[in-house]
């Protein structure tokens, strides 16, 4: 059986069967860093842990307290979002979902159907539900054509544009629950992972940021691994607004000060 040799990132090299996963790796280092593990860096990518290494490699292995584990946390979350919308949605049309630096977002196409505030805690709850139910994020190779076809017969433009510009070969699917997305990953293990969800903004956003197109749904959210996690977050937020509410007095007291200096 052919070898690979995974280069650590204290510099030791260890020697494993060609093939082996992330997960498999996290596991020889110690049970308490598979446990955390959410994703893995290989020579210089972020992969998920169920992908196989072929060739010699030098890995990271990602968790919560990772910039890397976090991006594929809040990137599986942006998947889960869009699982919840097309259940609550029947026919929504989907466009990009990322990570960003706090969370994730997805654009979205409701049709005439409105959305706002009021609606984030119905998905939130859908999201939850769905997350409980343990479904891993399944990744697949799929030809252009093929491609092409499963979100033509989906009615879904906005990934056939996005499948025009990309590379046969190149592409490939994400798959857990019932919801299948175009993407190039990294993800989590599963959904189970996502403990705390908290939708926070809805905004209007013009299909690839062009102002000629489509004005689409952006449905803003972040999501954490514990709820008091979640919970520190919003505590956060709320002093930041207290403080930017008392700067703004200090600001009007000031200004309203200077006008009436001036009329004298």
């Amino acid at each position: 059986m052919s070898q690979v040799n995974i280069t650590l990132p204290d510099g030791s090299i260890r020697t494993f069967p060609s093939a082996v996963k992330g997960i498999e790796i996290a596991q020889s280092i110690s049970e308490g860093l598979a446990r955390n593990a959410l994703a893995i860096e290989v020579n210089g990518e972020i992969w998920d842990l169920s992908r196989s290494i072929h060739q010699d490699a030098a890995i990271r292995i990602f968790t919560w307290n990772d910039k890397g584990g976090k991006y594929a946390f809040w990137h599986s979350s942006a998947h889960l979002l869009a699982e919840a919308l097309e259940a609550l949605y029947p026919g929504v049309k989907f466009g990009i979902g990322p990570p960003i630096e706090s969370g994730f977002y997805y654009d979205v196409d409701l049709g005439d159907r409105a959305f706002g505030e009021e609606d984030l805690l119905a998905v939130e709850k859908k999201m939850a539900e769905l997350a409980k139910a343990n479904n891993a994020f399944q990744r697949s190779e799929v030809s252009k054509a093929e491609a092409i076809g499963y979100f033509t017969q989906k009615q879904d433009p906005y990934k056939v544009e996005l499948l025009n510009d990309l590379a046969d070969g190149s592409i490939t699917f994400y798959k857990q629950g019932t919801f299948t997305d175009l993407c190039r990953g990294p993800h989590i293990p599963h959904t189970g992972l996502i403990k705390a969800i908290k939708l926070t903004n809805v905004a209007g956003a013009y299909w690839r940021g062009n102002e000629k197109n489509k004005m689409l749904t952006r449905i803003y959210g972040i999501t954490f691994p514990k709820q008091k996690e979640l919970e520190e977050y919003i505590h956060l937020l709320e002093e930041a607004k207290k403080r930017d509410h008392r700067k703004l007095g200090k600001d009007l007291e000031l200004f309203a000060f200077s006008e009436k200096v001036g009329m004298g």
